[in-house]
């Protein structure tokens, strides 16, 4: 085993801030200075269960780089903060994530792109589609619970798409599962090797440091009295000081010991390029509440996680280093400020130099369109950005025009792919509480549909007719209703239907007529106005897919 010799930032980059340089104008990148800004940029997700703790490593992340203070936490029910990446109030009310947010910061010389995603398995639309957008990925476990559902279906999304993946145990504060145990459990549900980077430290089963195997480097933490609300004070000692001995007690340097003897003869060896390729995890330990074990993590991850790289697109990879400016949209969000009614459309930038007011072509419609006032995120909060660099992630504020999926950039042929679709699993018929409501009713319904909250069909294609929620979990249409009526003014209930298992339907006009008339079918029409068929139950779809072959049926829409 080798700890990588690479400095902490490669390329050089002068610690807290961006390198110096200029770049042409018109947006082009300066070729040194974008090699300089890919290599220093960590675009990354947080994937988890709900309860291991994601909210909380999230703060805990963002004091460590300096973008806040003082961490606060949604579990405490009377605490004067909310975190940082719950900003809208239905988040805070009840305590979890429904909504992805963006946190971007600066730490030891790089820029992180924090993509926080929900938690809540109802929202695996919103979440799938940031993991797109992500170059690595940190799954959180529990420490006594190890793999659990939601991680386990994160995890398969992670590896179709081969992210590398680092792992982080949390709650090693309380009493769990032997770390051993737990290294090969991980290994044997899902399918990955293990590499602890990190080892817990222990004094009669109370969790008081980690040892660090790349850097052998044992840190011992010092208990305050604020409940990690501020960075927690340690001592490093080299593994092979004999000072150690002495600042540890006796029962728990022996046990020490006597892990690393086990791990360094019996563990997997740390591969580089095997993280890289999504088959080796990188395992630490810590406990986000109390920060022990955190700050080593987050070091280490900025060491071994990768910069930004290509991207596949319809004319092949797209390098990061390409000088023109392309991107994609992977997230829309409706009124992230209530008072300004704005719609923000989150670019990930994939190669090139973006610049303010830059002019690109809009690959869907072939017209050129003008990203106008760039920002970017610490979560509700937002600052204007002169330019930003592959990896970054930018909000661009959109009135309708851009959609999920959307590439922006290139000559018209080359378009981003990968952006996953998702047929909704429940439908419910929506109708406004106040009938004079019904204008703010239909544009929340239509703005909702295009962030991607929800599917939204109607029985008819003339205005006016009987609009039909989709959703992928039920949570989802509670957000519909709270957001409908803090954010539109249209209260609204929903009727929930016994129809499901959507099919878009296409064929010959006819017999497209002829299928739709069958019994136990349903026919509605998408935002684009294609004919869809819901099912009274599985066993009318299943007669549907084996007997009407003079049409075609799609999981999604084509």
């Amino acid at each position: 085993m080798t700890a990588p010799a690479e400095p902490l930032v490669p390329g050089g980059a002068p610690e807290g801030g961006a390198p110096e340089g200029g770049a042409p104008a018109g947006g082009a990148a300066d070729p040194a200075r974008l090699v300089r800004e890919v290599a220093r940029r960590r675009t990354f997700a947080i994937i988890s269960h709900p309860d291991a703790g994601k909210t909380t490593l999230t703060e805990k992340l963002l004091l460590y780089g300096g973008a806040i203070h003082l961490a606060g936490s949604v579990k405490a029910r009377r605490a004067t903060r909310h975190a940082t990446s719950d900003w809208m109030k239905l988040e805070q009310e009840r305590g979890i994530s429904v909504t992805s947010s963006v946190l971007q910061f600066e730490y030891l010389g790089c820029q992180l792109n924090l993509l926080d995603t929900p938690g809540h398995e109802d929202f695996s639309e919103d979440t799938y589609r940031t993991l797109v957008a992500a170059d690595s990925a940190i799954m959180l476990l529990d420490n006594r619970k190890g793999v659990e559902e939601r991680t386990r279906q994160l995890f398969d999304v992670c590896k179709r798409r081969r992210t590398p993946i680092f792992t982080l145990v949390n709650k090693c504060d309380r009493h769990g599962e032997d770390p051993l145990k737990l290294l090969q459990d991980v290994e044997a549900d899902l399918g990955i090797d293990c590499y602890a980077a990190t080892w817990p430290v222990f004094d009669a089963d109370v969790f008081v440091g980690v040892y660090d195997r790349l850097t052998r480097e044992v840190h011992l933490f010092e208990r305050s009295g604020d409940r990690g609300a501020t960075r927690a004070g340690d001592t490093v000692v080299a593994i092979d000081d004999p000072a150690l001995a002495g600042a540890m007690a006796p029962g728990a340097f022996d046990r020490l010991m006597a892990d690393v003897e086990l791990l360094d003869a019996a563990g997997h060896a740390y591969e580089h390029a095997r993280v890289i390729d999504g088959t080796l995890t990188p395992v630490f330990f810590g406990s986000a509440l109390t920060n022990f074990g955190i700050e080593p993590f987050l070091r280490e991850f900025l060491q071994l996680a990768p910069p930004p790289g290509p991207r596949e697109a319809s004319t092949g990879p797209v390098a990061p280093t390409r000088p023109d400016f392309t991107g994609f949209v992977f997230k829309i969000q409706a009124n992230m400020d209530p008072k300004h009614r704005d719609r923000v459309a989150f670019v990930r930038v994939v190669s090139g130099r973006f610049a303010g007011g830059l002019t690109v072509l809009h690959q869907r419609t072939g017209k050129p369109m003008r990203l106008a006032a760039p920002q970017q995120f610490m979560a509700r909060d937002r600052v204007a950005v002169e330019e930003a660099w592959p990896g970054d992630v930018v909000g661009i504020m959109d009135r309708g025009t851009l959609r999920i999926g959307d590439t922006l950039g290139g000559d018209g042929t080359l378009e981003f792919q990968g952006i996953p679709r998702f047929a909704p699993e429940h439908f419910a018929r929506a109708m406004p509480a106040d009938p004079m409501k019904r204008k703010q009713f239909d544009l929340g319904l239509r703005q909702l549909t295009e962030e991607g909250a929800a599917q939204v069909f109607y029985t008819d294609t003339a205005a006016g007719s009987q609009p039909i929620v989709g959703a992928v979990g039920q949570l989802q249409f509670d957000v519909m209703a709270f957001r409908l009526e803090h954010e539109y003014a249209a209260p609204c209930r929903f009727e929930k239907m016994t129809h499901r298992w959507p099919r878009w339907v296409t064929g010959p006009k006819a017999e497209v007529e002829r299928v739709c008339a069958g019994t136990g079918r349903l026919r509605v029409y998408d935002h684009k106005g294609a004919v869809v068929l819901l099912f009274q139950d599985s066993w009318a779809l299943r007669r549907a897919l084996q007997h009407e072959t003079a049409v075609t049926f799609h999981e999604t829409a084509p």
